[in-house]
């Protein structure tokens, strides 16, 4: 076994100062049997968090979910077919109404057409318009009206004054008005669903890292496959190479090196034997290893990052968006506006007739059409314009407010690193070069699985050496490897060995590369020192180009990482990042964001681990890096397909540009209404001029279209 970089004290196998129990408050859902319970847990905190997709306007929705939460694409195609019945049943109520006849000048009444109109416009109404009713209802029950609550307000107001119509009162229809309201607000929700991907359950991706079954073993060391929620206290479980580690427990038995960094942000596997601590969740890689299970459940490493998890997206505060802000402020200047209306028409002496159809009127254009499309067409181009850059949005509202970031935190391994080993330094004994050093330590390390061997492979076939062929391999556990490769013997060794060994090295030259957090190994021919080579987590070029870019913007940018505090330093070095944070715990992680977010910043964490799931679950935006864990994705605001940094910062810029955008769109939509209130409501009537419904029609259509004009004018650069 392949056991190089654990005992020495300059390497990353830091065992277990990185998670011991006292330390962990961490949390999660119980594993297998548990999860079902804890899904329930699960559902009520995501409600809050469920991507405020359409303006967090769909809670209303929400009574067509099982748990709380909806299938997104179920709630797509629910608006899809309700807009498409709709607009069918609109093309009927458009030809019998009055008011649509007058305006084209044909006279195509039928004997009966108020009640089949009546009829038509009540389908819609219920059917259509049903999603914005129960939505208002709910944007009214936690006293916070918006969208909904708006367009609720119009249809219903169009809707029982036009029915009254019907039924004898005096004045004139609204159903047309009511029918295509109902339309484009549908269309509008349908196609910033459409755009936006759905927010599934980040907790059940965490459910998911832990396996079900787990090898029990009996008295007699027989093995029984049993689900791991069956596991207790002091149960005895055997756990084969490549698998996952079903429970955190302590080794009995054999050693093996464990990859952790997907919990911990280690980037080395950790080297561990008999005695030391190990967690659910983590891959074994070589060994087979035996465990006592010491913790399950809720006390479970993984279960405690499910819970923080769950408390920061339950306590991100539901952010309004701009429409809604606009639909808020329209909702109560529709109130006042028609209520004023009604009594200063009843009491300039007008029949209630008379004022209450002015008080209509009102109402029904302070719910302007293009308001429901003014948000969603930019946010259908931003999202496709972000798509192409592999930019995946999740959730708009804190996309939005990316245009206003002061810090971006980073984590490091497999962020700003590539995750992975590559030869930063070679250093050959006198009389040798680099290239003979590296030939011969690759040769020997091609049968190695190990991550430095994978580096020290890699490395050469970049130079584009050819490897010597191997006639014996054999592992040195806790030491290195040996072999023999054309009839010489190589060894490529851990310090440890050479320490004891009592071989002479340049300890200078290994101290400074130790300092810098570097993993070092030993090349050895024919039991001779040829020399030291010296391996790190690589540094990714483009993140060196982000943190450039986001300085120029007055951004800071921040280092955060389960990493030993030498290896993050060095990285910093390399990418001139001022301010870190090492050593991190998963848990500090999300304080740490809180603590930058206490200066009164507005901070972005970008990672890619199941120990980043709480801190991007804290930040204002959380930004995952696409290949990292799934739990990160579903934590996040944002995706970076292409796991550039270089993203994060045409991610601010676009998030400035369709906001910009936004805001010329929702002027557009509410301006005409703005200029429409006062003509509704007959402030120019002494001097003749009231408006007229079907001119408000003209203007209506008339806003519609720009809004969708210059929605389409954003560009990505």
């Amino acid at each position: 076994m392949d056991n190089r970089n654990g005992k020495n004290h300059h390497t990353n196998g830091r065992k277990d100062h990185q998670h011991p129990s006292d330390h962990r408050s961490h949390h999660e859902h119980h594993h297998g049997g548990d999860a079902e319970h804890d899904r329930e847990h699960v559902d009520e905190g995501y409600r809050h968090h469920q991507d405020d997709h359409s303006h967090g306007s769909h809670d209303g929705h929400q009574e067509h979910s099982h748990h709380g939460h909806h299938d997104h694409g179920d709630m797509v195609n629910d608006f899809k077919k309700r807009f498409y019945i709709s607009l069918i049943v609109t093309i009927p109520i458009l030809v019998l109404s009055p008011m649509i006849q007058d305006l084209i000048g044909v006279d195509w009444r039928l004997p009966g057409d108020p009640y089949i109109l009546f009829a038509l416009a009540t389908f819609v109404f219920f059917y259509g318009g049903w999603p914005f009713i129960t939505g208002g209802i709910s944007e009214l029950k936690e006293k916070n009206p918006g969208m909904m609550t708006l367009i609720g307000l119009a249809i219903l107001v169009a809707y029982g004054y036009s029915s009254l119509t019907v039924f004898g009162w005096e004045g004139k229809d609204f159903f047309w008005e009511l029918a295509t309201l109902i339309d484009i607000m549908l269309l509008g929700h349908w196609i910033e669903m459409r755009s936006v991907m759905g927010a599934s359950n980040a907790l059940e991706e965490l459910v998911k890292l832990m396996p079900n079954e787990a090898h029990k073993l009996d008295e007699n060391g027989d093995v029984t496959d049993v689900q791991t929620s069956e596991l207790k206290h002091d149960d005895k479980v055997l756990v084969k190479p490549g698998e996952k580690i079903p429970v955190d427990g302590t080794i009995f038995e054999g050693n093996s090196a464990i990859d952790e960094s997907m919990l911990t942000g280690e980037s080395v596997p950790v080297e561990k034997e008999k005695g030391d601590e190990v967690i659910g969740g983590s891959v074994n890689k070589e060994g087979s290893i035996k465990i006592k299970v010491e913790k399950t459940g809720e006390d479970s490493y993984l279960s405690q990052v499910i819970t923080l998890v769950r408390e920061a997206q339950e306590s991100k505060s539901k952010t309004q968006d701009l429409t809604n802000r606009a639909a808020k402020w329209l909702f109560y200047i529709a109130l006042a506006a028609g209520f004023i209306t009604l009594f200063v028409w009843l009491m300039l002496g007008f029949t209630f007739d008379i004022a209450l159809e002015r008080m209509v009127t009102v109402m029904v254009i302070t719910c302007p059409h293009a308001l429901g499309l003014a948000a969603p067409l930019v946010i259908a181009v931003s999202t496709s314009i972000s798509a192409k850059q592999g930019l995946l949005i999740r959730n708009r509202a804190n996309f939005e407010g990316a245009r206003k970031l002061n810090a971006v935190v980073f984590d490091k391994t497999g962020t700003l690193t590539k995750g992975e080993f590559g030869v930063t330094n070679i250093v050959p004994r006198e009389g040798c070069s680099e290239d003979d050093v590296l030939t011969w330590a690759a040769s020997l390390e091609q049968n190695s699985e190990h991550p430095i061997a994978a580096g020290i492979v890699s490395s050469a076939n970049e130079k584009g050496f050819e490897l010597k062929k191997i006639e014996e391999f054999e592992s040195i556990t806790g030491k290195g490897i040996e072999g023999k490769i054309q009839g010489e013997k190589v060894n490529v060794v851990s310090p440890g060995y050479i320490d004891n060994s009592n071989m002479d090295y340049d300890k200078n030259q290994f101290d400074k590369l130790s300092g810098e957090g570097k993993t070092v190994v030993f090349v050895l021919l024919n039991d001779e020192l040829i020399g030291m080579i010296a391996l790190a987590d690589m540094v990714q070029e483009t993140a060196k180009e982000a943190v450039a870019s986001l300085k120029e913007k007055g951004v800071e940018s921040i280092m955060l990482t389960g990493d030993n505090e030498k290896v993050a330093n060095w990285v910093a070095k390399k990418l001139d990042i001022n301010e870190v944070y090492a050593e991190v715990l998963p848990d500090d992680k999300a304080n740490q964001v809180k603590t930058i977010k206490g200066k009164g910043w507005e901070v972005a964490m970008t990672g890619d681990g199941v120990n980043d799931a709480p801190a991007l679950a804290t930040a204002d935006l959380g930004i995952a890096i696409g290949a990292g864990t799934d739990v990160a994705m579903e934590s996040a605001d944002v995706v970076l397909v292409k796991s550039n940094p270089n993203d994060v910062v045409s991610l601010m810029e676009l998030s400035g540009k369709t906001y910009r955008k936004m805001v010329q769109n929702l002027w557009w939509a509410a301006g005409y209404n703005i200029f429409a209130i006062p003509l509704a409501a007959g402030v120019l009537a002494p001097i003749g001029i009231v408006l007229s419904p079907a001119v408000g029609a003209v203007l209506m259509s008339l806003s519609t279209i720009i809004v969708a004009i210059n929605a389409k004018l954003l560009k990505a650069s």
